[in-house]
């Protein structure tokens, strides 16, 4: 298995992330983090990319969630993390162990998880897992697939980034976008993928998506599904309305997660499924509110 690392220096040029760098080792590689806020915090938000993004995701929820202590990882083969070369090395195990693995080396505990895309599946099969570890759940623009046969576009999705002969990072994040995104905050989504070696990761997690019961991913996530259909602590499900990927997702949320004065709801106006860099500051007050009871 040949591993990577991208270049620091790709980074320097990124002026609205001057946060500082940490590293946790899995296995032979290293997963990067940002572990900003108040350290001393009995609160704990761990937020959750997906595909392709990195920690840069949630740079826009810091200034506001400054109160609590909050920790963004790099996923295996994206951000400041480690890159696996071969798409085909990647699996829902390797990411759910190494999500596994830093929770327990940083001790998380009394953890609100913000997650979405790919951070859905994962973060919430980690709920599913160790419901005890966490306290709240913000679940933003994501879903649990359990391996019913995937959508035609969806098919097409894996092919494109299966056979292209560069995968286009921020061509990608423009079109899942609502507004036009600056070619500077463009430019820092490439960063971490200066060639093709380096983008495994992303050309991995559309393939990983499970189309059949059998496949890797599927008992996590119908364990998430069940610890969520019994929850009994706060949630907020906050999706947005112009999210053509998976703007529908809500429903499954809204289907599962029982009723109660504990369960809140939203909608973020003008934004697509990045929601997070086209309404950062906006998710950031619902959660800043949601912790302190004030939804």
């Amino acid at each position: 298995m040949e591993i990577i690392k991208t270049d620091p220096s790709r980074f320097d040029s990124i002026k609205d992330f001057p946060y500082k760098e940490n590293f946790v080792q899995f296995d032979h590689v290293q997963m990067h983090y940002i572990d900003e806020g108040n350290a001393a915090s009995e609160e704990t938000i761990l937020a959750i990319h997906g595909e392709p993004t990195w920690s840069y995701l949630y740079r826009k929820f810091i200034p506001t969630l400054k109160d609590y202590r909050f920790v963004a990882p790099d996923l295996i083969g994206f951000g400041k993390s480690d890159k696996i070369v071969k798409w085909k090395d990647y699996s829902f195990e390797l990411h759910f162990r190494s999500l596994q693995n830093f929770v327990h080396k940083l001790d998380l505990q009394n953890i609100t998880v913000i997650v979405q895309d790919w951070g859905g599946l994962l973060g919430l099969s980690l709920v599913g897992a160790e419901p005890e570890r966490f306290k709240r759940v913000v679940i933003l623009n994501t879903f649990l697939p359990v391996g019913k046969p995937l959508p035609t576009f969806f098919k097409m999705w894996q092919a494109y980034s299966r056979h292209h002969p560069n995968l286009p990072i921020g061509s990608i994040i423009q079109k899942g976008s609502h507004t036009t995104i600056s070619d500077e905050v463009l430019a820092a989504y490439e960063a971490p993928f200066p060639s093709k070696k380096h983008k495994g990761g992303a050309i991995s997690f559309p393939q990983l998506v499970p189309s059949d019961p059998s496949h890797g991913g599927v008992p996590e996530m119908k364990k998430a599904r069940e610890v969520l259909s019994q929850w009994q602590k706060p949630s907020l499900v906050l999706f947005s309305d112009k999210d053509k990927i998976l703007g529908q997702g809500y429903k499954l949320f809204h289907g599962i997660i029982p009723e109660s004065g504990l369960n809140k709801r939203g909608t973020i106006h003008d934004a697509g499924h990045f929601l997070q860099e086209e309404k950062g500051e906006e998710i950031a007050g619902w959660v800043k509110r949601f912790i302190e009871g004030e939804l």
